[in-house]
């Protein structure tokens, strides 16, 4: 759940990059690092561990500021992929306003892509999430590499969810902003459900979205 600080004119948003090892979650944050103004950017934190990029979690803080002054801080995080770390996974998780899950193209990582899906279920009801009203994102990554499943098959297996899919090479910077663009909108929305953002704070979506630009 978003903290909002109103002595401090503030609302801290949590988005979170779940999926499984070495789908590309970290590759995301360090590309919208790479891609996005250093006046809406802190610096990115990344704790690394032996056999899978992340240990505890990455953390890209990034800053929305309406005409008013309010302030909309954003703080991405990363999860581990690695089974082991489930319980790493729960904490990051926990509290989240947003999620991306990562999912990798190809064609033999598909169970993986599946059992962290499911693990990501799990751990949202755990930790008291409800993903049928958490705004939640499909990336699938890797698009550059060969062996992966097609547009189509993705399609046809993840619309009759109903979430966005979205398709990125995230090595090249490709479908990351456009990911991260998705999730942002969908955040503000249940957010203002919950805060009346633009009712009481005069904050609307493209407030949200300012972080994307490279000004």
């Amino acid at each position: 759940m978003a903290e909002l600080i109103v002595e401090e004119n503030k609302l801290v948003v949590k988005l979170v990059y779940y999926g499984p090892a070495l789908s590309g979650k970290t590759t995301n944050l360090m590309r919208l690092h790479d891609l996005l103004s250093a006046r809406r950017r802190g610096e990115l934190m990344t704790f690394e561990t032996r056999g899978d990029r992340t240990l505890f979690f990455d953390l890209l803080p990034l800053v929305a500021r309406s005409e008013s002054g309010f302030i909309v801080k954003f703080k991405l995080f990363t999860v581990p992929g690695q089974v082991a770390h489930d319980a790493t996974r729960k904490a990051v998780l926990s509290r989240a306003d947003g999620i991306v899950f990562v999912a990798d193209s190809q064609h033999h990582q598909a169970m993986h892509n599946f059992e962290s899906f499911d693990n990501l279920e799990q751990n949202a009801r755990r930790v008291g999430l409800d993903l049928d009203h958490t705004p939640l994102v499909i990336q699938f990554n890797k698009r550059d590499l060969d062996g992966i499943v097609s547009e189509n098959e993705v399609n046809a297996r993840w619309q009759p969810t109903g979430l966005p899919i979205l398709f990125a090479s995230a090595v090249r910077g490709s479908g990351v902003r456009e990911t991260f663009s998705q999730l942002l909108v969908r955040t503000h929305h249940a957010l203002d459900q919950t805060f009346h953002l633009q009712q009481r704070h005069q904050i609307t979506v493209d407030h949200f979205l300012q972080v994307l630009t490279e000004g």
